[in-house]
């Protein structure tokens, strides 16, 4: 999962009270699959044609270099529907994806943006999503990215509401719109965008990315501060809650669903433990999330600060 990207918040009464997420690759979703490990890829490996393709590019390095860099100069800029089917777009997009090929992919995807399909068109809105969160886009295409992620988020789940990865890109979409709207519809919105994770839970339990983001929900609702509390309670009733055993459930079952599949879950868990005051088991997930093999320049920063806490006891004992 490693689904890295610019971070979204869910508690909208201060920005960066918790930040979240950088998905793992496994954030994909998939055609009902499971969620890989991180830098594994888009849950591809589920799908035997491409977990073959995998195994070949593994054996021959030099055909399967060969073989992409045809495809990125010829096939991205001119496949359209009439040469390929879905299913090879969708391949080629989960190759693209695995490969890190943001800006390809986008362009790959954008030529059916008016598609019908579901599993193509919540593709469409991770890409943009991601091409909104590149450091080279403007604040002004990134806004517009943002609702155009939203928008063919919410035309796949209208296509298909038993894909749970368009729920799940559904509600990540919607948070990421909430930086450019009010208070109001941000908390709003986070009641829709916990229906969306429960409901990508319940459609695929073995996903564990959006199993990880609704514990990423619990965990913020629950630090969120008294008197933030009490503002979202002049707009709403009945504001959002949750507390820090619920996120830890959720973290939990995560791991269980796929063991170290994300270093920011083995960090949320030493930190979860923390607010509950049992610095054993912080340790022991600090500990893991320290040692995590760092991939990514996320992964650095996880186990920069999961060393900077375990100092912290080292300090205070």
């Amino acid at each position: 999962m490693a689904l890295a990207a610019r971070l979204w918040r869910f508690v909208p009464l201060a920005r960066g009270v918790f930040p979240g997420p950088r998905l793992p690759r496994a954030a994909a979703g998939g055609r009902g699959r499971g969620c890989g490990r991180r830098l594994r890829g888009p849950e591809v490996m589920g799908n035997l044609g491409a977990f073959k393709r995998s195994l070949l590019f593994s054996a021959l390095p030099y055909l399967g270099f060969e073989a992409y860099r045809l495809f990125s100069q010829a096939a991205v800029v001119h496949a359209t529907a009439k040469v390929f089917g879905v299913e090879e777009i969708l391949e080629q997009a989960d190759y693209l994806y695995e490969s890190g090929e943001t800006e390809k992919l986008y362009q790959l995807l954008t030529q059916y943006k008016e598609s019908e399909d579901a599993e193509l068109l919540w593709r469409l809105a991770r890409a943009s999503r991601d091409i909104a969160q590149l450091s080279g886009t403007s604040e002004e295409e990134k806004k517009l990215l943002v609702y155009e992620a939203l928008e063919y988020a919410k035309r796949a789940l209208e296509k298909n509401e038993s894909s749970f990865a368009a729920h799940k890109w559904y509600a990540i979409c919607i948070s990421d719109v909430g930086d450019y709207e009010g208070i109001k519809a941000k908390i709003a919105n986070a009641y829709v965008i916990k229906e969306h994770f429960e409901k990508a839970i319940e459609l695929n339990p073995k996903d564990a990315t959006s199993i990880h983001l609704m514990g990423i929900w619990c965990y913020t609702f629950a630090e969120m501060p008294w008197y933030q509390r009490r503002i979202a309670k002049m707009l709403f009733a009945t504001p959002p809650s949750s507390t820090y055993e619920e996120a830890l459930g959720y973290f939990h079952r995560a791991e269980q669903v796929d063991p170290n599949f994300y270093s920011k879950n083995l960090l949320l868990l030493g930190k979860t433990y923390l607010k509950l005051h049992n610095k054993k088991l912080a340790a022991f997930w600090l500990m893991k999330a320290k040692d995590y093999p760092a991939h990514t320049e996320e992964d650095k920063q996880i186990q920069t600060e999961a060393a900077q806490l375990l100092t912290g006891f080292s300090d205070k004992n």
